[in-house]
């Protein structure tokens, strides 16, 4: 690793170069035009900077990308659609190997003329960057460009370079979240390429995935989620082809040691697993945990393709599934999958089915009846508030899709996250064991201990936050309920088609509502006071006590994920003093292995530190690196807004 360049990047010296800029748009401009336009405008702006010894080139200089509509034609475009999020694309995985493999001149030939325009704009900086090279007596640097992205790669440095550019294109086009795909399935045969025929050596091959992992760290700040850190540079890695063949292969290896070495938040790795993945790949992974990079997030094909064939995507299109820019199961190339486009809050059909109907159930079947139909109507609400979906054309990825992304693609299924399983299903069982069961509380003494935030019947509290069954801790009674309320989640969406002709998906992510609809609601009936998040994404509640992380993953491999695909990982934090040797590294394989052969479709861990958290709280610039998981991605601590530290600080910590 190139030390000096590794320490300008992390110190962020390359910021120095930024700038702003303004522009103004013709309101006769159709929204095509709009973008095509804007993206000539920011290839123009940008400066070439090709920083000393870096070997894939290409940095944001122009921090900003206006918005091509005011805030009034905003208005009046959501008064006759509906916008999802900022109405940009999103969460897409574009066809780079395509790309790559025949260049941007001859992907020219059968685009329209926005696709035409947006691609000169791309070569016109790219020989702007040549020249830079040229002239500052980078003949390497100028050599690959010559050749990329405008004709098709060759070696393997020139495959990352035109994956570079193909990827800050799209960027600075504003779409987000892009992500990158099965990256060690379409690049690996030029490394292997260049191996066999003596091109290269492995540690030359190491040092240009070094230098490539350096490259999307350099503007990730500027794409922005909810949090700094939420930008969607999602790699997949493993995982079976379309053939059934196993991908892992020497370059997912390079990568998994890349991003350990590096210990930076891009790109995030996904590993794809299966009952036959070697336990070597498991610790090569929790290799990564040890780091504390919060990755890589595992997802068990087993399932998956499984889950996705029975919501109609094609055997050979389910096998080359990747991650979005969090968890969620999208297709590469032809998907035009909305993956999270709504949610579900299971503590709030809990919170009111109890003060609507619980007085007058007479079992606790009933109850759950009434549950049942409440997920039905909050689904079909849902579903029903989405229509004329929207999106701005953008040419640039149309060009790298192989679909018309403009109307849609091949699958256009929406995902609908489900949010607080946990804290619902423990809320049920204290419902069932001490209303109907123990008859020890009475319907109206629960509801006032709820509203009064337990301060009226206190005894209550302990009661429900401490001394009954929680999830996690592998007792039926309580994870059944959970397998309940997932089917009737599936039940609620199934059958129902979308705006677009796709289908909606279940899922078992949270992404931010474990803040957001946590604050919907008061207390709740499992102890939860009022102002308390739900735990993040799939796992259990943040107070509950838990025997241990094995009988955490007995509880989460218990529901039908085959019917609640849409993604949504079990997570799972480790102290980082756990790490002390291998044997630590090759514990944690064994629970993730176990995780995978069990049943689970999805899994994340974090090694955390919870004195260095609090430090890092007090003395930000000591800890710019200390990194944690968030929901599907990692972020670097100190960047976070507070809600979200304390969130994490919170979260169980569990040893092996």
């Amino acid at each position: 690793m190139d030390k000096k360049l590794y320490d300008y990047i992390l110190n962020k010296e390359h910021h120095k170069f930024r700038k702003e800029i303004s522009l103004e748009f013709d309101k006769n401009m159709t929204p095509i035009e709009r973008m095509t336009y804007r993206f000539e405008e920011m290839c123009k702006a940008e400066r070439p900077v090709i920083l000393e010894g870096e070997k894939i080139v290409f940095i944001r200089t122009v921090k900003n990308i206006p918005d091509i509509f005011s805030e009034d034609e905003w208005k009046e475009i959501k008064s006759k659609h509906y916008i999802h999020e900022l109405g940009y694309m999103s969460n897409l995985s574009p066809n780079y190997e395509r790309v790559i493999k025949n260049g941007l001149l001859k992907e020219r030939e059968n685009a329209d003329e926005y696709g035409k325009r947006s691609i000169d704009a791309t070569l016109e900086l790219v020989g702007r960057y040549r020249e830079e090279a040229i002239r500052i007596g980078r003949t390497d640097v100028a050599e690959v460009l010559k050749k990329v992205p405008a004709y098709g790669a060759e070696t393997f440095r020139e495959a990352l370079q035109a994956f570079r550019i193909i990827h800050y294109s799209l960027w600075l086009e504003g779409n987000y979240h892009n992500t990158v795909g099965r990256f060690d399935k379409y690049v690996y045969p030029y490394l292997k390429a260049d191996l066999e025929r003596g091109a290269i050596t492995e540690d030359e091959a190491y040092d240009l995935i070094v230098d490539f992992f350096l490259s999307f760290n350099k503007d990730s700040d500027t794409y922005v989620g909810v949090q700094q850190g939420d930008n969607g540079q999602s790699m997949v890695l493993g995982g079976m082809d379309e053939n059934g063949n196993e991908v892992f292969n020497l370059l997912s290896k390079m990568c998994l040691k890349a991003s350990e070495e590096l210990k930076m938040i891009d790109p995030k790795i996904n590993l794809r697993v299966n009952k036959n993945t070697p336990i070597e790949v498991y610790e090569l992974g929790s290799r990564l945990t040890k780091a504390g990079l919060g990755f890589p997030q595992y997802s068990n094909d087993d399932i998956v393709i499984d889950g996705l064939k029975k919501l109609g995507y094609s055997e050979k299109d389910a096998r080359d599934y990747v991650v979005a820019a969090c968890w969620e199961f999208i297709i590469p190339k032809v998907g035009a999958d909305v993956a999270n486009i709504g949610a579900l809050s299971f503590p709030k059909v809990v919170d009111t089915v109890l003060h609507r109907d619980l007085k007058n159930c007479n079992a606790f079947d009933e109850f759950e009846n009434c549950i049942k139909d409440e997920i039905k109507k909050s689904c079909d609400e849902i579903c029903d508030n989405i229509k004329d979906l929207w999106f701005v054309p953008s040419p640039f990825m149309n060009i790298c899709m192989d679909c018309d992304i403009y109307t849609g693609g091949k699958y256009n299924n929406f995902g609908i996250h489900g949010s607080g399983v946990a804290t619902a299903a423990d809320s049920l069982e204290v419902i069932k064991k001490y209303v109907f069961e123990e008859k020890t509380v009475t319907a109206e003494e629960l509801i006032e201990a709820v509203d009064s935030d337990f301060e009226k019947h206190s005894e209550l509290l302990p009661k429900f936050r401490f001394e009954t069954p929680k999830m996690g801790n592998d007792i039926d009674e309580v994870d059944n309920l959970a397998v309940k309320l997932l089917d009737w989640f599936a039940d609620g969406l199934e059958g129902r088609k979308n705006c677009r002709g796709g289908v909606f998906r279940a899922g078992t992510g949270t992404a931010m509502y474990y803040l957001w609809h946590a604050n919907e609601i008061g207390a709740s009936p499992d102890g939860r006071r009022k102002g308390e998040p739900f735990g993040t994404n799939f796992s259990a509640s943040l107070f509950a006590k838990i025997n241990g992380p094995f009988s955490v993953v007995k509880s989460f491999t218990k529901p039908h994920y085959e019917r609640a695909i849409n993604g949504g990982p079990l997570t799972l934090e480790f102290h980082n003093s756990m790490f002390t040797d291998d044997d630590c590294v090759k514990k944690v394989a064994m629970l993730v292995k176990t995780f995978i052969d069990m049943g689970g479709h999805q899994l994340q861990l974090n090694a955390v530190n919870m004195e260095a958290m609090k430090d890092a709280q007090i003395n930000p610039e000591k800890h710019k690196q200390l990194v944690v998981r968030i929901w599907g991605w990692s972020a670097y601590f100190v960047e976070l807004d507070k809600e979200y530290q304390d969130h994490v600080m919170k979260r169980q910590e569990y040893i092996l």
